[in-house]
């Protein structure tokens, strides 16, 4: 019989760990932590629904790489890319930023070829890629900055630096955008975008084989907010205003449809735009944060992408947003 006693520590948190700790890390059957703690088999299975409820257990689920790829072919298949990149998740922004990293970093590695002239963006996402550490084969492979300079407290997530780093690796060459990203007004942007020197970059940058960009989305703790580039209340406005869900490679601003947006934020990024990228054989895009899936179907509906990269719940979450949109759609010409 259960005493008194025993009914008021059934529910501790005590007695919830050390029954998980039993079926979870131990093997035990819930008969036998029936027996061992004088409680009902009914009794176990609510409790461990309730280690689960109160997060004293958590379950992680390893996807399978059989999943993974089929994760692939179906954004291959909705959204017409030539490859999808998706790695599986991880506990922290930082780690699935390394994740990500690790697949684009393998996938140029094999793919790079001795000649080729490869845009780079700028960003933590892009920057990962260029200092994962790896088997990097030797290529003579030119790296081009696609948009200016980022403020110095941008330091490693400028397109200069990471441009140099990936030549470091691969023992190629870099050419740096001597220009900042961001210009105070259009005025100001088309000055610098006339020189020649900015212009012979960029004309090399547009006649790139491959480019790597970052997908930013927005928000008020952006990090073009961060830089000082954009206030968080110009960043807002467009949202909320314009419906902008991203930005592409820190230049254009575009909506839930692909569709680019001008708002108060445009005209002041020294840089390739989406039109631009798209006569690019090969633009990789990144986005492994957990809050971009808005933005990633943005992007990935500008027609300007051919690889995305990203993570298995980012993807998942965007193939099913672009679901529901294709349903509403369905139902509002049908009910028309």
């Amino acid at each position: 019989m259960v005493t008194n006693n025993q009914d008021n520590t059934i529910d501790s948190s005590d007695l919830l760990t050390a029954i998980s700790v039993a079926y979870y890390q131990d093997g035990a059957t819930q008969e036998e932590i029936s027996k061992k703690f004088a409680i009902s088999r009914a009794k176990v299975g609510r409790l461990l629904k309730q280690a689960r409820d109160e997060g004293i257990v958590e379950i992680t689920v390893k996807y399978h790489p059989v999943f993974s790829a089929k994760i692939e072919q179906r954004l291959i298949e909705r959204f017409g890319v030539k490859r999808a990149l998706v790695a599986l998740d991880q506990p922290s922004e930082e780690q699935q930023r390394l994740q990500v990293a690790g697949l684009v970093s393998k996938y140029l590695a094999s793919t790079l070829q001795n000649g080729t002239v490869m845009t780079i963006g700028q960003g933590r996402n892009v920057s990962a890629v260029a200092h994962h550490v790896g088997v990097i084969p030797q290529k003579d492979v030119k790296f081009v900055c696609g948009i200016g300079g980022i403020h110095p407290r941008g330091g490693m997530f400028n397109a200069d630096h990471i441009c140099r780093q990936f030549a470091k690796s691969y023992g190629g060459s870099s050419e740096t955008l001597y220009a900042p990203a961001y210009a105070e007004n259009r005025e100001q942007k088309l000055a610098f975008m006339q020189n020649a020197t900015v212009k012979q970059t960029l004309d090399l940058a547009r006649k790139a084989d491959v480019a790597l960009i970052g997908i930013g989305d927005m928000s008020e703790n952006s990090y073009m907010v961060d830089l000082g580039w954009f206030t968080a209340d110009e960043v807002v406005q467009s949202r909320m205003l314009q419906g902008v869900v991203g930005d592409f490679a820190g230049y254009d601003f575009f909506d839930i449809h692909g569709i680019a947006a001008k708002t108060v934020m445009s005209d002041r990024v020294i840089g390739l735009g989406i039109d631009e990228f798209k006569s690019i054989s090969e633009v990789i895009a990144i986005a492994a944060e957990n809050s971009k899936p808005l933005a990633l179907l943005g992007a990935l509906r500008t027609g300007a992408v051919d690889v995305i990269a990203t993570s298995v719940s980012n993807a998942l979450t965007v193939l099913n947003l672009d679901e529901q949109i294709a349903d509403s759609k369905k139902h509002q010409s049908t009910d028309d």
